[in-house]
């Protein structure tokens, strides 16, 4: 069976259109590719596409309720709501400095969850229009 794919290239700044013909799963042809790249993307994003996650975990004693975070490598991209599942319920204590483990090895991908920001030890700031 023949299958036909288009998407849009981002292994460079040309952003190519990409026609991709695959047969008994197995990328075949490639066309619409500026550069050799092309040809790279489109068998990953076809046979093994993977996103990079990004998202916020919950800081305990820390100046912010939340800190920023980020997979240290592309994780499957089926894997994605199941990742974000386990990071719902992460809680990491203040001081968090960028780099920090917030996850190690999510679902055992080997991908670590990294704080992408610095969050020092202090009271939350209380919403004023709360009070």
């Amino acid at each position: 069976m023949v299958e036909k794919r288009e998407l849009v290239c981002i292994a460079c700044p040309l952003g190519c259109h990409l026609q991709v013909t695959l047969e008994a799963g197995k990328v075949t042809k490639v066309e619409g590719k500026g550069c050799k790249r092309g040809i790279i993307y489109a068998e990953a994003e076809c046979m093994h596409p993977a996103r990079m996650l990004t998202t916020t975990v919950k800081v305990k004693e820390g100046k912010f309720p939340l800190v920023s975070v980020r997979s240290d490598k592309p994780l499957p991209k089926h894997l994605l709501l199941d990742c974000m599942a386990v990071i719902k319920d992460v809680c990491i204590t203040a001081p968090v400095h960028i780099g920090d483990l917030a996850v190690e090895n999510i679902l055992g991908t080997g991908v670590n969850i990294i704080a992408t920001r610095n969050v020092g030890k202090g009271e939350e700031k209380k919403d004023k229009r709360a009070s």
